[in-house]
């Protein structure tokens, strides 16, 4: 029974991969790596690639046809965990924002302090944000806030995007009925999870703006996150959520 699984979509991280891979590595317990590549143009494939030479039985990768959104990356990782019968599932990003060393700090969340999802979060105890301009660490503070205005969820980083699932949460939820593609499809997750009562808690991290790439925020993005909470909240009018055991 394999335990660990670290998700990491990729798209142009030829700077970050390796020493990501590497630093993920050395930790303990021990986690594998999936990637998932949607056509990097700077050849981050090709270093995966390399990679697996080395760590064959760690590192794994998924090559999509083209940028195909986040959201749908990390649903095909996670259906993908569920066959190979991983019981921890991570979401990371790639370019260091996440340090690795908190990793086992998820983990250890879940496994031992009785978490279905632990959170990595920026707003858990004040603004842990370094290297961010002021204007957005406002919008990214004041957009939890609305989340949870909205939805009526007390978590406090409604947007962050290093989490810990374990298995049952990802076996529960219907992983088709999860449409959004881009930042948003981290709020949908978070409410889907706590619409079916799983125990979320969050775990205070420090979150450093990467050093090297390039930002993959863009405005269609942020805009279907702002609009598309409501039309989610609306629709959670009409589903039924199965509670968690």
């Amino acid at each position: 029974m394999q335990e660990n699984l670290v998700i990491i979509p990729t798209y142009n991280e030829k700077e970050n991969i390796e020493k990501l891979v590497r630093r993920i590595f050395s930790l303990q317990p021990e986690f594998h790596v999936l990637v998932i590549d949607d056509h990097s143009p700077d050849g981050t494939a090709l270093i995966v690639k390399k990679l697996q030479h080395e760590f064959p039985k760690q590192l794994f990768m998924m090559e999509r046809a083209g940028k195909l959104g986040l959201g749908t990356a990390y649903i095909e990782g996670f259906k993908w965990a569920l066959a190979h019968s991983y019981q921890f599932i991570f979401e990371m990003d790639a370019d260091f924002s996440h340090d690795p060393k908190d990793l086992p700090v998820l983990y250890d969340t879940c496994r031992s302090k009785g978490a279905d999802l632990a959170i990595g979060s920026r707003y858990k105890s004040g603004v842990n944000v370094v290297n961010w301009p002021i204007g957005r660490v406002l919008i990214s503070y004041f957009a939890s806030a609305y989340v949870r205005m909205i939805t009526g969820m007390k978590i406090m980083d409604t947007t962050a995007g290093f989490k810990c699932y374990s298995r049952k949460v990802l076996e529960t939820i219907d992983l088709d009925e999860i449409h959004f593609k881009g930042y948003a499809f981290q709020i949908e997750m978070k409410f889907t999870v706590w619409k079916h009562g799983f125990n979320i808690i969050e775990v205070p991290i420090i979150f450093i703006d990467r050093k090297e790439g390039t930002s993959k925020m863009t405005g269609s993005i942020f805009y279907e996150a702002m609009f598309g909470v409501i039309k989610m909240k609306f629709k959670s009018f009409f589903r039924t959520y199965k509670k968690a055991a």
